[in-house]
C-alpha cells in the first residue's frame, strides 16, 4: 500500500531540535544559546504594532476574506519598490500575496510538477522546500555545493533529464549564508530558460544582502516572466513572523494558476499581516536599515571570533543573512555533536545532516548557526562555549 504523503518526508527539523531540550536544566550561569531558528523573536516595532491594533479595531474588512492574490494596495507596493530595486518591468499582475513565502515555494511547485517529476536543489538545501517536494510527489535531486557553497551551473545541466520542472535557488542562502553572485543567477536564468525549466529564487533574506544596489539582473530582461519565479517574506523585514505574509514574482499566468492552490489552502492571505506589511514597507525604510545594520555588525562579529575556532579545527563555509555555517572537527557526526551540545555546552544548534539528503559525508561535519537572535556578546559567549570543547577528533582534522 502506498504511503501517505506526510509519511514520505522527515518531521519538521526545528521542532525535533526543540524535543532534545526535555528534561535538559541550565544553571544561571549558562543559560541556553538557542541559534537554531532563523526567525525574529522579538515582536514588530511598536509603531507597526499600533497599525495592526488600528486595523484590527476600525477596519472591519480586515476580519473578511480578501483577495485570494493579496491586496492591490500591496501588490501595488511591491511591485513599484521592485522596480526600483531591481529595474525592468514588474507590474502588480506579476505579484501575488501569501500566507508566507513556504506556501509560496508549494503554491509554485504546484504549479510547475506532477507526480515523478523532479526539482534541483542546491546542497545544504532548505528543509522545508525538501518536505513539501517530498509531500507533492516530486523527486528532489540534489545538486552539491562546492567548497563556496556556491552551486555550479555546469553541474546542474548534467543533472536536468526529461522529467526536470525547476531549479531551485536560496540567496542570501539559507542555510549556507552566501550571496550568490549576480553572474552565478544568471547563469542559471540562461540555462533554466535553454532547458524550458523554471528557475525558482527564493530572496527571503534580500533585505539583510550586504552587497548595495540589486543583487542580479534578471528583472531587467524584458521577458524574465517566462523563466524567473521570485519568492520573498515580509517576516523577516518587519518581524511579521506570526502573521505569515510572504509574496511571489511571476508570470500572470503563473499565478493564475497559483491562485487555485491558495484558494483551496487558505483562500485568502492575512488581512491584519497584509496591512502591516504594507505600511511597513512606506514608512519603515530607515528602521529596516538599522535591522540590516545590526545583522552586518552580528556576520561581521562571527568573522572576527572565527579564527578562535579555526585553531581547534573548524572551518567557517559561509556566513551572511541570518547564518553562518561551519563544519566541525569532531569524530562524531554533526546530529550526534548538537545532541550532545545541548547538555555539555548550552548551545541548541541544527546539524548538517537536516539540510542534506541521508548519509550524505558533508552534513555529517556541517552545522548551522543562525544568529539573528544572538547579539555580539552572545555570539562571543557562544565561540567561548564551542571553543572550550574538548571532544575526540576526527582523523583529518586531529592529523591537520
Amino acid at each position: 500500500m502506498p504511503l501517505p504523503r506526510t509519511a514520505t518526508t522527515f518531521f519538521p527539523p526545528v521542532m525535533e531540535a526543540r524535543r532534545w531540550l526535555q528534561g535538559v536544566e541550565f544553571p544561571p550561569d549558562r543559560r541556553l544559546i538557542n541559534v537554531s531558528q532563523a526567525a525574529p523573536v522579538d515582536p514588530p516595532p511598536e509603531p507597526l504594532r499600533r497599525v495592526i491594533a488600528e486595523a484590527a479595531l476600525n477596519t472591519p474588512e480586515a476580519h473578511l476574506y480578501g483577495p485570494v492574490l493579496g491586496l492591490p494596495a500591496l501588490r501595488d507596493e511591491v511591485a513599484l519598490q521592485w522596480r526600483a530595486a531591481y529595474g525592468g518591468q514588474v507590474t502588480s499582475e506579476n505579484v501575488a500575496i501569501t500566507s508566507g513565502c513556504n506556501q509560496a515555494f508549494c503554491a509554485m511547485i504546484t504549479t510547475l510538477c506532477a507526480d515523478g517529476d523532479e526539482v534541483i536543489l542546491p546542497t545544504p538545501w532548505y528543509f522545508n522546500h525538501k518536505m513539501w517536494l517530498d509531500m507533492a510527489g516530486v523527486r528532489s535531486v540534489a545538486l552539491p555545493a562546492g567548497a563556496d557553497l556556491l552551486p555550479d551551473p555546469e553541474d546542474a545541466a548534467r543533472l536536468i533529464t526529461d522529467r526536470t520542472r525547476a531549479i531551485s535557488l536560496v540567496t542570501p542562502n539559507n542555510p549556507g549564508g552566501v550571496e550568490y553572485p549576480a553572474d552565478l543567477v544568471r547563469a542559471f536564468f540562461d540555462l533554466a530558460r535553454d532547458k524550458g525549466i523554471a528557475l525558482i529564487v527564493d530572496e527571503t533574506y534580500r533585505d539583510f544582502d550586504a552587497r548595495s544596489g540589486a543583487p542580479h539582473a534578471l528583472f531587467t530582461d524584458p521577458d524574465w516572466d517566462d523563466t524567473l519565479i521570485q519568492l520573498y517574506s515580509f517576516s523577516k523585514a518587519f518581524r511579521l513572523t506570526g502573521h505569515r505574509v510572504g509574496a511571489m514574482i511571476a508570470s500572470p499566468t503563473r499565478l493564475a494558476e497559483a491562485e487555485k492552490f491558495l484558494d483551496t489552502v487558505t483562500i485568502c492571505p492575512n488581512q491584519l499581516g497584509q496591512i502591516a506589511a504594507l505600511w511597513g514597507m512606506q514608512n519603515l525604510t530607515q528602521w529596516l536599515a538599522g535591522e540590516r545594520a545590526e545583522i552586518l555588525d552580528r556576520r561581521a562579529t562571527i568573522n572576527d571570533n572565527m579564527p578562535r575556532l579555526t585553531a581547534k579545527g573548524w572551518q567557517l563555509l559561509g556566513c551572511g543573512a541570518y547564518f553562518a555555517y561551519m563544519q566541525h572537527p569532531f569524530a562524531m557526526a554533526s546530529d550526534e555533536v548538537a545532541k550532545k551540545l545541548v547538555a555539555d555546552a548550552g548551545v541548541l544548534v541544527l546539524p548538517g545532516t537536516m539540510f542534506t539528503p541521508d548519509g550524505d559525508a558533508a552534513g555529517k561535519r556541517q552545522m548551522r548557526v543562525a544568529f539573528a537572535n544572538v547579539d555580539r556578546a552572545g555570539i562571543g559567549q557562544l565561540f567561548d562555549r564551542l571553543e572550550a570543547l574538548d571532544w575526540p577528533l576526527a582523523p583529518a582534522a586531529g592529523s591537520a
